[in-house]
């Protein structure tokens, strides 16, 4: 892979895994490349999804899941310089951000959601997970993402450490 051609984004938009059809590969190669993966997401937030997204087919591993992983250094190869930068301010902005993909998994037909958070424009926490529960529509997947209890308790221990004002 070090010869390889560098690509501008993650995953080719509407592409859509299953663990039916295509061949085996090995599960042992497979497994460390995506270990090494989950590895890179503390620090590189934007290979979260869809490193979650090839984690969910480490038990039996495609040809197709494969590709994915192997695009994913293909992606690290074109964005070496990408990086988070924390500065510091004295005026402390708090902004979040959560997300969903309504019925996305074409197995269990469960939503995926995210949620990030930015203090003063740099991120400081993350989640992308499966929702728990099958949402008959995007508008109660939406619901189901943006109850997330994360944003409430951030806010309160970042007050609580002085470093959000009582007011917000």
């Amino acid at each position: 892979m070090s010869n390889c051609n560098a690509v501008k984004n993650l995953i080719v938009p509407n592409t859509f895994l299953s663990k039916s059809g295509g061949k085996s590969v090995d599960a042992t190669l497979y497994k460390q490349l995506v270990g090494c993966l989950m590895y890179l997401t503390v620090t590189r937030l934007d290979l979260m999804f869809v490193v979650c997204l090839i984690s969910h087919y480490m038990a039996d591993p495609k040809e197709e899941h494969m590709l994915i992983a192997k695009r994913v250094l293909r992606y690290l190869k074109g964005t070496l310089d990408v990086g988070v930068y924390y500065k510091r301010r004295k005026d402390v902005n708090l902004l979040g951000y959560t997300d969903n993909d309504y019925a996305r998994d074409i197995d269990d037909r469960k939503s995926t959601s995210g949620y990030v958070f930015f203090l003063n424009g740099a991120a400081i926490c993350w989640s992308s997970r499966k929702q728990g529960i099958v949402t008959l529509s995007s508008t109660e997947a939406e619901n189901v993402a943006a109850s997330a209890c994360h944003g409430v308790w951030l806010t309160g221990i970042l007050k609580e450490l002085g470093v959000l004002s009582k007011r917000v």
